[in-house]
């Protein structure tokens, strides 16, 4: 899972497939604040078989969220699925209603229902959304069904005002587009087009993702706009740039800079091709900072690219 990092403290925090859940003190050259296993403390359960896909469970793959004062997390437990933890201490505050076991996706995702804040998450059996406001934290809002084979799901929640996008392969192949409000989620449209890795990325009435192509989406209607160049295989990550422009990682170091629809409403427009800028699978998300690119590939290869003429 990547770490969330906490501006207001310095304080990161960490979890690790085997349930190592750490805070660390960037303030203090990375000291560590405290530190709970999940599953020595929860003992969750294994993800149960999703039809003939066989039983599979990777632990602990979705990211942590800073909430005020609270750090959320998706455990899985049968105590409840997201819990609530004090982010400087890591006491337990609170757990939710629903008790699902805990997906595999990027995380939790926060929104904002009626003026309530929540959380978005895909648990192994639904799209869950719940209450984070004091005193009602973990109040279930919807649960809507959502059962991915082998329990990969991956793709994190999409938030948009008061709407949820969610997407994955294997059985559903398909993207959904969810209306939430207090009283539940009702769906606005499903398209026959998916991201089975790929958290995509809604922006100025579009909807854009990473996976073999580089797809664009009408946000309204769910249609498709464009997709293309093809080839870029399974792994992928794109992140919206400040001047209305895509970056896509993909394939085995596969790097694209593209217009969006706003330049290109047409087709897809490739401005900038770099490829095998790494020898394995691009699976870490691209991360865009201070003009520099942060690329990583599965086997922990890291490498930095400046975006800006010298």
């Amino acid at each position: 899972s990547t770490p969330a990092f906490d501006a207001e403290t310095g304080l990161l925090y960490t979890l690790g497939i085997d349930g190592d859940l750490h805070c660390w003190d960037t303030t203090r050259a990375g000291e560590k604040v405290w530190h709970i296993n999940l599953y020595e403390e929860y003992d969750p359960p294994q993800r149960p078989k999703v039809g003939r896909s066989g039983q599979r469970d990777y632990g602990y793959t979705s990211s942590p969220l800073v909430h005020g004062d609270t750090l959320i997390v998706e455990v899985g437990g049968k105590s409840g699925n997201v819990m609530g933890f004090d982010k400087m201490t890591g006491r337990r505050r609170w757990a939710s209603r629903n008790t699902d076991p805990g997906g595999h996706t990027g995380g939790l995702v926060p929104i904002n229902v009626e003026g309530v804040p929540c959380a978005a998450v895909l648990t192994h059996f639904h799209l869950l959304v719940m209450r984070l406001d004091r005193g009602r934290e973990g109040e279930t809002v919807a649960e809507f069904p959502w059962v991915t084979s082998f329990s990969n799901s991956i793709a994190s929640p999409v938030v948009h005002d008061n709407y949820v996008v969610i997407t994955s392969g294997y059985n559903h192949q398909t993207i959904c587009k969810l209306a939430v409000t207090l009283r539940g989620a009702k769906q606005v449209w499903q398209q026959d087009v998916y991201s089975k890795v790929c958290t995509p990325v809604v922006h100025d009435g579009h909807i854009y993702w990473a996976w073999r192509d580089v797809y664009c989406l009408d946000w309204k209607t769910g249609e498709t706009v464009w997709k293309g160049p093809s080839g870029l295989g399974d792994p992928g990550s794109c992140i919206v740039t400040g001047d209305q422009r895509l970056i896509v990682w993909s394939d085995e170091g596969t790097l694209l800079l593209m217009e969006t629809a706003q330049r290109s409403p047409k087709r897809p427009t490739v401005l900038f091709r770099k490829e095998r800028l790494m020898k394995s699978d691009a699976w870490p998300h691209i991360v865009l900072a201070d003009g520099r690119l942060l690329c990583k590939d599965r086997n922990g290869n890291l490498k930095c690219l400046t975006t800006t003429a010298r």
